[in-house]
């Protein structure tokens, strides 16, 4: 418990104080954000604010991660490093995505194909190390497992080694571009992900404290290395945390593709690595009703396009949309409603998510009992 204290208290001082350096360090190299033509129009005046927050955000978690295990004597674990390499792997992807839009000062950084491919090699890679089973421990259990699950693991839901390395890369593209597309107002991504980070701290402890290790019987967790998990859960609930203060708004610092690319590759990775993938689904509510909104905003205005019997069948015209911009935080910014007003909204409407999710966590091991 001291390793989760020190791990989220040194993310929160290091990520408060070095955002400060980097905004000046940004600015004065000219690393500005540069903004999209077709979105709202009063986001132009976000041009040229400093980007590329993310690395102060994942730089404060690790060097927290690491000095938390050194101060308390702990050895880091293979579930903790390998989470690591997923945080750093999607935020260097996103680190490109960042550069090259500063380099050639346009809104566009790396082309899809080329993002994809990038954290492709990231989620396959992680896959397959946290499948291996050079890396089980003594229980014989791997950091992550063949069989879906939601809780826990089911025990009738196992997948061939392909299809789980499969699944995983899609749990971790996913998640990491549904944070991206969330990363569209000042502190809307930074906020949900301190509570939905701050949740997994929670359920990692309590996995701890339920462990088949130290607590055998039917109501036991069989994840592997649960507490040196909640360290980085801490460290990253501490480091988002210590940048909302200058990402709020009005944000004198993004935290461009490198920030929200590895937070979502690293939210994909709990729920890969704590048994609770489509809890994902409840504890990340907020980002999947903005992916949502954009897949339902593309087909539809791809489908009126093309198809009359779509367009005759919905009753619809050509190029019909069904919000007035996508994402779902750019529609009510466009009804009217004020950047504040929505963002605080979508952070209400997280917490709320949050506490479905444990309370259904929760209320699963009761029913247990």
């Amino acid at each position: 418990m001291r390793a989760i204290l020190l791990g989220g208290g040194l993310a929160l001082l290091i990520s408060l104080l070095g955002t400060r350096v980097a905004i000046r360090q940004f600015t004065k190299l000219g690393y500005g954000q540069e903004i999209r033509d077709d979105g709202p129009t009063s986001h132009h005046t976000k041009r040229g604010t400093p980007t590329m927050g993310g690395v102060v955000i994942i730089g404060a978690t690790v060097v927290a991660y690491f000095a938390a295990n050194l101060i308390t004597l702990t050895t880091p674990s293979a579930s903790g490093l390998l989470l690591i390499f997923l945080f750093v792997g999607c935020g260097l992807v996103g680190f490109l995505d960042d550069f090259i839009k500063i380099y050639k000062q346009r809104s566009l950084g790396l082309r899809s194909k080329a993002k994809i491919v990038g954290q492709t090699l990231v989620a396959v890679v992680f896959g397959a190390l946290a499948l291996s089973p050079w890396l089980e421990d003594d229980r014989a259990n791997s950091p992550a497992s063949e069989k879906i699950s939601f809780l826990r693991e089911i025990d009738w839901l196992v997948l061939p080694p392909i299809l789980a390395v499969l699944l995983i890369w899609v749990i971790v593209t996913g998640t990491s571009n549904a944070v991206n597309l969330t990363d569209g107002l000042d502190g809307l991504a930074t906020g949900a992900c301190v509570m939905v980070f701050g949740a997994y701290m929670l359920v990692n402890i309590w996995q701890s404290s339920q462990s088949c290790e130290n607590s055998p019987g039917g109501q036991c967790y069989d994840v592997r290395d649960p507490l040196d998990l909640a360290i980085i859960a801490a460290a990253i609930t501490g480091a988002c945390f210590g940048f909302l203060w200058w990402n709020a708004s009005p944000a004198a610092i993004f935290m461009g593709d490198t920030g929200s690319l590895g937070l979502g590759g690293a939210l994909a990775g709990f729920a890969i690595l704590t048994r609770t993938e489509l809890l994902l689904v409840i504890l990340g509510g907020l980002f999947v009703l903005i992916t949502l909104s954009s897949m339902i905003q593309t087909t539809v205005f791809k489908a009126s396009r093309r198809s009359a019997l779509f367009r005759k069948v919905f009753r619809v015209e050509a190029q019909h949309r069904v919000f007035r911009m996508a994402p779902l935080h750019h529609h009510f910014e466009m009804l009217g409603w004020e950047q504040v007003t929505v963002v605080v909204r979508f952070w209400i409407i997280t917490g709320l998510f949050v506490a479905t999710g444990l309370g259904i966590f929760y209320a699963e091991w009761v029913a247990r009992l």
